[in-house]
């Protein structure tokens, strides 16, 4: 806790603080996320393959850590950066400290530098390449490893962050105590394409009374189709849409028979691409668990968590996709409805692990669709 830190980026800007993690070096894309709560879940989100979070909210790790709230099997980012580091965590569920289950899981993280700083070179020149090292080396070293990060732009995550088993999903919702809150009957049957799944997801699915499983990024729509799913839901991941093609592909299938397809943020985004639309990578993404998101229909807006750093180009999609929500933020396409099929898709994480719960009734219309098709 003692031991010294060293940030770099790829612009030459270094950052001096203190090891809150694993000892070592550590390379990807920074980026920053505004939520205030959700640390646990923001580290354990598969959506951050390959990137270094910075977290704005001055104070972190105050609550510790627990096994309840995850949303993978562990830590999937490539590095943590914070301002304030506690020298002690208070919380009735906590089950240990951040800093040990970040030095437990190799995740090298730094304290005590100007965030502020930070996300505001971000805002100006964009996603930038970065090194976090504990090991003494000279600055302008670390920041030709920060310069020598590749772009996501072209590179295919979600085979990476991807099962590679077919399993079932049992769990519903929990409580704070980590217990289930209902035990509900099997009503529907849904096949999950994994491009990096968080659990809150699969737990929001079994809830509305659907029996879950969940494939590989790569499975066969033969294989997905031999379940006789009522509906087949795209997950959020990491990296580029457009070089999974296998995807784009199996989505393609899919609509061809008018079975009832969700999708959120890396699956919206494959879904836009198997419809004729084109995605372009963001600046500096939207990360965070408070951004508006306005209905167009009702004119309501919505509060959501968001995680991404590619968007969907509004203008090319084709006129059977009709736009459904835009962000109030930089209008940013965030939603569409296909005119005619079973189809929807969502941008942002309306099962919000962390956020606010918002955009939930997204999941019951999807359900809603299982009826509808029958």
């Amino acid at each position: 806790m003692n031991e010294s830190a060293v940030l770099a980026l790829s612009d030459g800007s270094i950052f001096f603080g203190r090891s809150i993690g694993a000892s070592g070096s550590t390379v990807g894309e920074v980026v920053f996320n505004t939520s205030m709560t959700g640390y646990q879940e923001i580290l354990t989100d598969s959506s951050y393959l390959k990137q270094i979070v910075t977290l704005t909210y001055p104070h972190i790790g105050n609550v510790g850590i627990n096994e309840v709230d995850v949303e993978s099997t562990g830590p999937k980012v490539s590095g943590l950066i914070v301002r304030d580091f506690p020298s002690h965590h208070s919380n009735w569920r906590s089950e240990g400290s951040l800093s040990d289950y970040l030095q437990s899981n190799n995740v090298v993280a730094i304290s005590d530098i100007d965030t502020r700083r930070l996300t505001r070179i971000i805002r100006e020149k964009g996603a930038l390449g970065g090194c976090i090292s504990t090991e003494g080396i000279e600055p302008n070293s670390l920041i030709e490893k920060a310069a020598d990060v590749p772009s996501l732009t072209g590179q295919d995550l979600a085979s990476l962050a991807s099962t590679n088993e077919i399993y079932r999903w049992e769990e519903g919702l929990l409580n704070l105590a980590g217990e289930e809150v209902s035990l509900l009957s099997k009503k529907y049957t849904v096949v999950v394409y994994d491009y990096g799944i968080k659990s809150n997801i699969l737990r929001l699915l079994v809830e509305r009374e659907c029996s879950v499983i969940v494939l590989p990024a790569k499975t066969e729509p033969s294989v997905a189709l031999s379940y006789k799913p009522d509906g087949i839901f795209f997950s959020n991941g990491p990296g580029d849409p457009e070089p999974c093609e296998y995807a784009i592909d199996a989505i393609q299938e899919f609509s061809k028979l008018k079975i009832p397809l969700f999708g959120i943020c890396l699956g919206y985004q494959l879904m836009a691409l198997a419809f004729g639309g084109r995605t372009k990578k963001m600046k500096f993404g939207h990360h965070g668990a408070n951004h508006p998101v306005k209905e167009l229909q009702s004119g309501k807006v919505f509060i959501t968590s968001q995680n991404h750093g590619f968007v969907v180009e509004e203008e090319t999609l084709p006129s059977v996709l009709r736009v459904t929500h835009r962000s109030n933020f930089d209008g940013s396409l965030q939603g569409f409805k296909h005119e005619s099929l079973p189809v929807i898709g969502f941008q942002g994480h309306p099962e919000a692990s962390p956020g606010p719960h918002d955009l939930r009734a997204l999941f019951d219309e999807f359900v809603g669709l299982f009826e509808g098709v029958k």
